[in-house]
């Protein structure tokens, strides 16, 4: 595959030996946040800003996120990369360690790319896990084959905060790199999407110790140890905007932000404890980066979409249950939309998904919209339907697939 930057003798090595050249060269950023009064790690002081800029020749998703005329929808897929395809459950034999495959340079790239060279999705989305961030802050977690993500020390009093510190970038080298690397893989030819957990989301796994389905100690945590609750909610607002920074100064175009469980609370819940913080991060990468386009995705979001908007991001991640006609109808036209044909369309013949993704852009409208899943693919998905999916983007032209009636209009 064609390196898209200038050759060099690492870029001449190929992707799977550049990262030992992005290490020996790579500059690393450190910056210094406000902590707890009880966090005793040392401030590091440096500031860290991005180099993001909006330009002409910018990928078709990065137009469609900031809702420039575009003439089709770009697609990509959430989870598009995993182990729906053969070749990502080959590899997943052989380094058996979700964190080892997540955490290590070579396979983050390779697995990164696996949809890119199937399907040539529009956005290349790094394989990674919301979670990869929190050693970087303290927080030590692993990944058990039952139980998934898991936390020792929860965190649910003064003392636990006293182990949090200031994010150290350096940790996170590995994402740095493959960041790098994927964009000058796809050079101009796709965006290459970065992403992050919100920090409510993240706060569910860090007090409840690991999963949850129903997050009975967080939630009691916002009425008994709010000032504890805050405290840590605040510490991941500052360690996750630096990360998205990071992100976006090592290559990404765009970036997702993932506030997965917060549908998991009642609307005026979400306004107080997870809408703040996504705004202070907003409010923050804009001052640093202000180019590049934010997603905000909730899974089980039809409550809470007009509050979304308020956030300030560039587009709002529509899961399947919200029809895309009405969430356009709430949100308005100033803002983009991405989504959301329903996962399990996929399992269905290839010409009924066809009229679904035909359903959805239409009702979406010609600007402002990214196709996309209304969540992640599932597993045992045939690659055929994947591979059909992104024909079926590729093949639209707003010219002239909006001025057409659905045929079921038409026999009507």
């Amino acid at each position: 595959m064609g390196l898209s930057a200038p050759a060099s003798v690492c870029s001449s090595l190929g992707w799977k030996s550049s990262s030992l050249c992005l290490q020996l060269g790579a500059s690393t950023h450190l910056t210094a946040f406000s902590v707890s009064s009880t966090t005793k790690c040392p401030q590091k002081k440096a500031s860290l800003t991005c180099s993001s800029s909006s330009s002409s020749s910018d990928p078709l998703l990065v137009k469609a996120a900031r809702g420039d005329p575009v003439s089709r929808p770009p697609a990509w897929m959430m989870r598009q990369a995993g182990r729906y395809m053969a070749v990502y459950r080959k590899l997943a034999e052989k380094y058996p360690s979700f964190r080892e495959r997540s955490e290590t340079t070579d396979l983050i790239v390779e697995i990164s790319l696996q949809p890119w060279e199937a399907f040539r999705p529009d956005g290349v989305i790094i394989f990674s896990d919301i979670l990869t961030p929190l050693p970087a802050f303290g927080v030590a977690f692993d990944i058990e084959d039952v139980r998934g993500p898991v936390i020792q020390s929860p965190i649910t009093s003064e003392e636990g905060l006293k182990t949090l510190h200031p994010i150290d970038l350096e940790k996170l080298h590995f994402v740095g790199e493959s960041l790098k690397i994927l964009r000058r893989e796809v050079g101009a030819n796709a965006a290459v999407l970065g992403f992050v957990g919100a920090p409510w989301t993240i706060a569910t796994y860090i007090v409840e110790g690991g999963s949850t389905s129903t997050y009975t100690t967080i939630k009691s945590m916002c009425h008994t140890a709010p000032h504890v609750l805050r405290a840590l909610l605040s510490h991941l607002t500052q360690a996750i905007a630096d990360y998205i920074v990071f992100q976006v100064d090592a290559g990404a175009h765009c970036i997702q932000i993932f506030d997965s469980w917060g549908g998991q609370l009642p609307p005026a819940m979400w306004e107080s404890w997870s809408k703040p913080y996504i705004e202070e991060i907003v409010s923050s990468v804009r001052k640093r980066c202000p180019e590049t386009p934010l997603v905000l995705y909730i899974n089980g979001n039809g409550g809470l979409l007009e509050r979304m908007k308020g956030t300030g991001v560039d587009v709002i991640g529509l899961d399947w249950t919200v029809d895309m006609a009405d969430g356009r109808k709430r949100l308005g036209s100033g803002i983009s939309v991405q989504g959301n044909v329903d996962p399990a369309y996929l399992f269905s013949p290839l010409p009924t998904l066809t009229e679904e993704i035909q359903r959805v852009v239409r009702s979406a409208g010609p600007r402002g919209h990214i196709l996309n899943l209304g969540h992640g693919v599932l597993q045992r998905t045939p690659e055929e339907a994947v591979k059909h999916f992104f024909e079926v983007a590729r093949s639209l032209n707003y010219d002239t697939f909006l001025q057409t009636q659905p045929q079921k209009e038409l026999v009507a």
